[in-house]
């Protein structure tokens, strides 16, 4: 299993992440071509911990040592979809240079993952920022104190997408428990 990850893992780094945009190219063809001109910013920041983890399960230093060296690129990356109240917007087209600027609960929670990982690793205090901001924008905005569970997003002019699932095949607590758990996890480890 473990030669399958490791090739997985230099796929990812020689195939999927861009090198000089360091946002992750996404629909392939058979010879590893983009066919996609979207950069996805959810993506691009939940690979920021899922590449590292699958990184640090191998426990080979020098694969390690090369992932580490191009997380602060993804982040930076995914920091362009930043936006001033802690969220992260969805995605930017390359081709027609349009931004769809919902936030999605799913991106949100990988945001708080993706950096809170960075900021373990770099111990840099504005990757914690990110993490507290995004997590006062999920409270303010996404949560539905009323009825529970998170709204599939916060269309780009401020009102709840009240038109998609807030559970179904798409929307469940994949994203956001596992936020919960993974955020809980690091915590722990902090306190031992």
């Amino acid at each position: 299993m473990s030669a399958q990850l490791k090739n997985l893992v230099e796929l990812f780094i020689d195939k999927i992440l861009h090198p000089e945009t360091g946002h992750l190219q996404l629909c392939f063809n058979d010879n590893w071509e983009s066919k996609s001109p979207a950069v996805s910013y959810g993506h691009d920041i939940e690979e920021v911990w899922l590449i590292h983890e699958a990184a640090e399960v191998l426990d080979d230093k020098a694969l390690l040592e090369r992932v580490r060296k191009g997380l602060p690129q993804i982040s930076d990356a995914a920091t362009e979809g930043l936006q001033l109240d802690g969220s992260l917007i969805y995605e930017y087209d390359l081709a027609t240079g349009h931004t769809d600027a919902d936030r999605h609960w799913w991106v949100q929670a990988e945001a708080m993952v993706g950096y809170f990982d960075m900021w373990q690793l770099t111990q840099e205090d504005s990757y914690l920022e990110k993490v507290v901001n995004c997590w006062s924008y999920i409270k303010t905005h996404l949560l539905d104190k009323t009825s529970g569970e998170w709204y599939w997003s916060i269309k780009s002019d401020g009102s709840i997408n009240r038109s998609d699932d807030k559970a179904g095949f798409w929307k469940c607590l994949y994203h956001s428990g596992r936020m919960c758990m993974k955020i809980y996890e690091r915590i722990q480890k902090l306190s031992l």
